[in-house]
């Protein structure tokens, strides 16, 4: 004898209409594909020596079709800390930009942005991240927890991929 069992239709309903509380979805291009909130090794926000450099977010055109350029947008924290993309740095459908602390050489060619800023912006143990268009528009935003979301415990977290 075989048993059924059938999902009730307004459960099933219900699960396709449940997001995850974090993410917000907005009609933007640029989207933030991942965050390394906690560098690799001891955190050390020196100029000379330190690894801030190794804590970084990752933007992605998620566009087909459209490339996009990142100046003027912005990126900020829940407590104001905050980067504004002043040069032109064209990003072609499906390619992204990692911007990283420290000082270092802007590069199209290695998708790299410096913040020219020795200290950690993003909170090892949570953050709120934004994106903001050049309009002051919100093109993306994800809140983090390390307990919540870095299940593996490495320092990133993905949110699209």
């Amino acid at each position: 004898m075989r048993y059924r069992f059938a999902l009730p239709a307004a459960v099933a309903a219900l699960a396709a209409t449940v997001t995850p509380a974090q993410a917000t979805e907005y009609s933007s291009a640029l989207k933030i594909r991942g965050v390394q909130y906690d560098a690799p090794g001891r955190d050390s926000n020196r100029c000379s020596g330190g690894n801030t450099k190794d804590e970084y977010l990752t933007i992605k055109n998620y566009s087909r079709t459209a490339t996009v350029n990142l100046k003027g947008y912005v990126v900020k924290d829940a407590t104001g800390n905050r980067f504004r993309f002043t040069a032109s740095h064209s990003l072609q459908p499906g390619d992204y930009v990692k911007l990283r602390g420290g000082n270092g050489s802007d590069s199209d060619a290695h998708n790299v942005v410096y913040r020219d800023n020795c200290n950690f912006i993003w909170n090892n143990t949570g953050d709120t991240i934004y994106l903001y268009k050049p309009s002051g528009a919100r093109s993306d935003v994800h809140k983090y927890t390390k307990s919540a979301n870095d299940r593996d415990g490495n320092g990133y977290i993905a949110f699209h991929g």
